[in-house]
């Protein structure tokens, strides 16, 4: 999985001080990761994954191969498990905000996790990372640079090329929606700590219908018979958890 280097180069970070200086020495990076295979979630029993292709699904007589899976990010930030009063002056350390984005996510297809970006923050404990799955805009000024990079994504948000028993396919959703993530136990940052947090992104389970079959991911296209049940796997097939040695386990 990669961010093309224009666009981490043209991603928004946004960095609120806090008035308190003492507060900014005290910081921590946080890696975050992504992985479409690990313990946390999980497939249901009937999907077989074939071959020696970790990206080849089968169930029953049906083989699903997915080739690539894209996915647009926005403000993806962490956020702190007490929620601290930044009315008050001089501003509580906690009250930065960091937000990434729009970047396109090319997810691995393999074992383990991939580190895409760090993520700045004050020391302290965190007990979520949010971010929102984002359908490109055709005009909005934020998104201008993502559009320049990449014109063929606008008005979406996910790309999935591959197969469905043998005929070739291309999946893309418009699916806009924020994603707030809880993180068990909670994410302890210092200014000493290498932590990585990973996104668990279980792509085995978005076109398994709910009485456990295989779905043509054709059919989840715009105005497709199966295009609401898709989107909603996909809403529910994302988790987070700490994962320091970037196996995409969280074990």
């Amino acid at each position: 999985m990669r961010i093309t280097l224009s666009l981490l180069l043209a991603a928004a970070v946004i960095i609120v001080a806090c008035s308190d200086p003492t507060a900014l020495e005290q910081r921590g990076g946080v890696a975050v990761s992504f992985a479409t295979q690990g313990t946390t979630g999980g497939a249901p029993p009937a999907l077989n994954r074939m071959g020696l292709l970790d990206d080849t699904l089968g169930i029953g007589s049906d083989t699903l191969i997915l080739t690539s899976v894209e996915i647009v990010l926005r403000e993806i930030e962490l956020k702190a498990a007490e929620t601290a009063d930044c009315d008050t002056e001089p501003e509580p350390a906690g009250c930065e905000e960091v937000e990434i984005g729009p970047v396109l996510v090319d997810l691995p297809l393999t074992p383990g996790a991939e580190q895409q970006f760090i993520i700045d923050v004050p020391a302290g404990t965190y007990s979520r990372i949010d971010f929102e799955v984002h359908k490109i805009s055709s005009d909005a000024p934020e998104d201008a640079a993502f559009r320049q990079a990449h014109p063929d994504l606008v008005d979406k948000s996910i790309r999935v090329m591959g197969s469905f028993n043998g005929v070739a396919f291309t999946f893309e959703t418009d699916l806009d929606v924020e994603q707030e993530l809880t993180l068990v136990p909670a994410l302890s940052v210092s200014e000493s700590t290498d932590l990585n947090v990973t996104i668990l992104v279980d792509v085995d389970t978005w076109f398994v219908a709910a009485d456990g079959s295989l779905m043509d991911p054709a059919t989840g296209n715009k105005g497709g018979d199966n295009e609401s049940e898709i989107k909603e796997n996909i809403k529910n097939s994302l988790h987070a958890f700490e994962d320091d040695d970037g196996d995409g386990s969280g074990g």
